[in-house]
């Protein structure tokens, strides 16, 4: 075989051994009465303490009618997040949570410095002058993370078969994120997982995004 005929030939069985190991955990989350929910925040981390990658992607939480969004964002340690400011009024945000304590000033536009979240845990958002902003960062060790959507489920990619631990948070359940064994067999597609969390009770004004958040 020509050299480059063999390079060529070698890099696709590299890409299709590497496609091969790939794969995915499929979580469901449901409340205790079955109810699908949605902003669930999901990761997993391999058994073994094995060294997981650094994929650091930038964020970004809008500040636009009054709110936060997204609600709920996740992040690898050491990301980065921005905070642009769309309302026709300044904001002042900040954060008294342990994993990150932060305050920005009175501001408009992108004026704002971004922030980088280099410690695991939850952080809550505020505004200082409109008391029912809020928002939710969960920073995770592990880049292998998602989000459930409005029927529950999420979408885990994961580099390859084995044993790891699923985490499941939302911001208004009732205790800290359920973790459960996850075994990823090679050859078998998408791993089929499903969580129950219970939940808080609902909060007395309906528009509010949350009571808080479980730490």
């Amino acid at each position: 075989m020509k050299p480059l005929l063999r390079l060529i030939s070698c890099a696709g069985m590299s890409l299709a051994s590497a496609a091969a190991a790939a794969t995915a955990i499929t979580v469901q989350v449901n409340d205790s009465s079955g109810k699908p929910l949605a902003d669930v925040v999901v990761a997993a981390e391999p058994d073994g303490g094995a060294a997981v990658p650094k994929t650091l992607k930038a964020a970004e939480i809008e500040q636009r009618g009054l709110r936060f969004l997204p609600l709920v964002s996740v992040i690898q340690t050491g990301s980065r997040v921005s905070f642009p400011n769309y309302d026709k009024v300044k904001h002042h945000i900040y954060s008294f949570s342990p994993a990150k304590k932060f305050d920005q000033k009175l501001y408009s536009g992108v004026a704002a410095t971004p922030q980088v979240f280099d410690k695991a845990g939850i952080v809550v958002l505020g505004c200082n002058i409109h008391d029912r902003m809020l928002a939710y960062i969960k920073v995770v060790d592990t880049p292998f993370f998602a989000k459930t959507d409005a029927a529950g489920v999420a979408r885990i990619e994961v580099p390859a078969a084995g044993k790891y631990t699923l985490s499941s948070w939302h911001f208004n359940m009732a205790g800290a994120a359920v973790e459960q064994a996850v075994a990823v067999k090679p050859g078998e597609g998408a791993t089929a997982a499903s969580v129950k969390l219970t939940m808080k009770p609902p909060a007395p004004d309906a528009d509010s995004p949350g009571a808080g958040a479980s730490y």
